[in-house]
């Protein structure tokens, strides 16, 4: 629950950031209104604005680096143990016997009887149990 709250929060901290940042002046700006021009385009006055704009994003940012780090910790510390089945938590195989060195191990397969199983011979196999028979186009003399 307290991950959700911190979420909401987290983005709605960006979005008030991004709005900030965008709604400031750059550095540009200050020639320009030495002469009177940038003084009619600010919402807050002529002075106002970049004072209350950047206390704003200053404590803003301040908010969002603190939120950031306290989910990365509670990521790391206060995680419980995940009980899904996920493919991260699969079961960890044990080692295979040691083998001594010059001598080759060779994993053997289950064998399956084909017949058992309703399987279908394969063409080769069925070449090979059978007598040759000869192929539509040669002629047998």
């Amino acid at each position: 629950m307290l991950m959700l709250i911190l979420n909401v929060v987290y983005v709605l901290v960006a979005v008030a950031m991004i709005a900030l940042i965008l709604m400031q002046r750059g550095s540009g700006a200050a020639a320009g209104s030495g002469f009177g021009a940038g003084a009619s385009g600010t919402v807050f006055g002529s002075r106002g604005a970049s004072n209350f704009l950047s206390k704003s994003t200053k404590w803003l940012a301040i908010v969002f680096f603190g939120i950031s780090l306290f989910m990365a910790w509670y990521a790391t510390h206060g995680a419980r143990p995940n009980t899904d089945a996920g493919l991260m938590s699969a079961p960890v195989e044990t080692a295979a016997p040691a083998v001594a060195p010059g001598e080759l191990q060779v994993p053997q397969a289950p064998v399956a009887d084909p017949a058992a199983q309703g399987a279908v011979p394969t063409a080769a196999e069925s070449t090979s149990s059978s007598e040759e028979k000869p192929s539509e186009g040669s002629q047998k003399d």
